[in-house]
């Protein structure tokens, strides 16, 4: 189940992928429609974020522990 939905993720986060009948077949295996659904709003709510968030200088507030980047990545 958590592998199908990160597979989803990475391909409807990674420019050029596509999500295509096998996968959603995978999916329907594990989720509902109305779950793939939002599933779905959910992925596209985080890309959304990742874009708009940092050219206005929000930041994280701190509810999830993320290690820094450094300078080399």
């Amino acid at each position: 189940m958590e592998r199908a939905a990160l597979e989803y993720a990475e391909r409807i986060t990674t420019t050029g992928q596509k999500v295509d009948d096998a996968l959603f077949a995978e999916l329907r295996k594990h989720f509902t429609e109305s779950q793939i659904v939002e599933l779905t709003a959910a992925i596209a709510m985080e890309n959304f974020r990742s874009k708009f968030n940092p050219p206005l200088g929000i930041e994280a507030q701190g509810f999830c522990m993320v290690p820094k980047r450094s300078a080399a990545e």
